[in-house]
């Protein structure tokens, strides 16, 4: 491959993050990756039944979406807009959230140094994995994106002098893929839940690399496809409800935006939408008996128990891509089109984000649940928070949320999957044959994404809690 800015954007954030993984002299784990915190319900039926019923829904589904070929009908439920005629307070809603995200970054570095030094009594520690990582991520998918408006890094690079170089058009959106999978192995191997001050550290060392990219390129661009977050919450957003236009925001059915032919425009982006599944199905795994297990073996071979973490993680981000393209070719050849196989994997990764989102929010609501009044408490004293902090309990039946995340992220990408295949191809009979890989790979997401949920968590070997 050859060595470009972008590239080497994403090196310098891998080589200075890992300083943190040097420091612990051991893995450590982010409790936000690792384990939810007993977030998980029992399933009380048996587990080859519940999986079948799982997917049974997505292709029920799947059929039912099938029989409606009325293209007015379908059209209408993507094309359908109410303007939001708010645009002033919009304007004043940006200055306010661009506030919010400088004194969150400022309060995440100060509190990381100057304030207690105990996991997730640290108000840093809370705001990045409760507030941002979970929190916020649910307002995007769920009402709509703030990032553009809060995302402190873009306010200071826009403030600095650009040296304006052109930003590499092969580097597409691949040194967020890049940089997003480090992160994510750093949550997993740095002590970063458990450290506030290596937290400091990487926020720190993030900061210099994506504030450096929005200079070095302009901020525009480097934002919106190279900076990991950025391009998190963009994907995110494009699933809510309320979306960004250029008049100001508007009101859509959610999922509406999945169907347009922009939101995934290139192939790298479609790859970090496969990341942000993956990502969510490697937390898990990672926590349940059989992954323990295959840490374990790894391990037992002589390999760093860091080196087993991120070989499990780009090698199922590598099969879960591999899936998705040769359903794609399927597709293709199902449909009897001289669209390209490329072209139809840009045109049904939409459909993924649904996917995501869904995963998210069974992976994440009873995590921010358990932990919100740490984090109040924490915002409020920062730098002298409750030894003991309050955390929630979760009812029994709250495994059943996890299940309804998961399985109406799969009906809304059967859904967008559905639409999809309606607009590009003319014949109705050659549109449904079209969807019937894209089906055949959610069923088989689902059935994973189930199967997890319904396995205790054993904690993550090698990885102290």
């Amino acid at each position: 491959m050859t060595d470009h800015p972008g590239i080497r954007g994403t090196g310098l954030v891998l080589g200075t993050l890992a300083l943190a993984v040097c420091a612990s002299g051991g893995v450590t784990a982010s409790n936000a990756v690792v384990g939810l915190s007993g977030s998980g319900g029992e399933i009380t039926v048996p587990t080859w039944l519940y999986l079948a019923s799982g997917g049974g829904v997505i292709g029920a589904m799947a059929l039912l979406s099938m029989l409606v070929t009325d293209r007015v009908v379908i059209k209408g439920y993507h094309d359908r807009t109410v303007d939001l005629p708010i645009d002033a307070l919009r304007r004043v809603g940006d200055a306010v959230l661009g506030i919010v995200g400088i004194a969150g970054l400022a309060f995440v570095l100060v509190v990381g140094v100057a304030g207690p030094q105990t996991g997730l009594v640290s108000g840093a520690v809370l705001l990045v994995f409760v507030g941002a990582r979970a929190v916020l991520t649910m307002i995007a998918y769920a009402v709509g994106d703030p990032w553009p408006a809060i995302n402190p890094w873009r306010r200071v690079a826009a403030a600095l002098p650009t040296l304006g170089r052109s930003y590499p058009e092969r580097a597409g959106h691949w040194p967020a893929v890049a940089a997003l999978l480090a992160l994510i192995w750093l949550e997993v191997v740095a002590p970063l839940s458990s450290s506030p001050l290596a937290l400091a550290a990487a926020v720190a060392g993030y900061s210099l690399v994506t504030v450096a990219g929005g200079v070095v390129f302009p901020t525009e661009t480097w934002f919106r496809r190279a900076d990991p977050l950025s391009v998190w919450f963009r994907c995110y957003g494009s699933v809510a409800p309320i979306q960004r236009t250029d008049d100001g925001l508007a009101l859509r059915a959610p999922g509406a935006r999945l169907g347009d032919d922009d939101v995934l425009a290139e192939l790298s982006g479609v790859a970090f939408a496969v990341l942000l599944v993956w990502e969510l199905t490697y937390s898990g795994f990672i926590v349940t008996p059989p992954g323990a297990r295959a840490v374990e073996a790894a391990v037992g071979l002589g390999l760093p128990a860091e080196l087993v973490y991120l070989l499990l993680l780009v090698g199922g981000f590598a099969a879960f891509w591999g899936a998705y393209w040769a359903a794609a070719g399927l597709t293709r050849r199902r449909a009897e089109t001289f669209l390209s196989r490329r072209y139809l994997a840009v045109r049904f990764g939409p459909a993924l984000l649904a996917i995501a989102a869904g995963y998210h929010l069974a992976h994440y609501a009873g995590f921010a649940i358990q932990l919100w009044p740490a984090f109040l408490d924490s915002l409020l004293m920062p730098l002298s928070p409750p030894a003991n902090p309050t955390r929630y309990a979760l009812p029994g039946w709250f495994g059943y949320v996890e299940i309804a995340g998961i399985l109406s992220g799969h009906v809304l990408a059967v859904w967008v999957a559905h639409t999809v295949s309606f607009e590009l191809f003319p014949g109705k009979l050659q549109a449904i044959r079209s969807e019937y890989p894209f089906v055949a790979l959610m069923i088989a997401f689902t059935v994973v994404s189930l199967l997890l949920v319904s396995l205790p968590e054993t904690g993550a070997p090698y990885v102290p809690s």
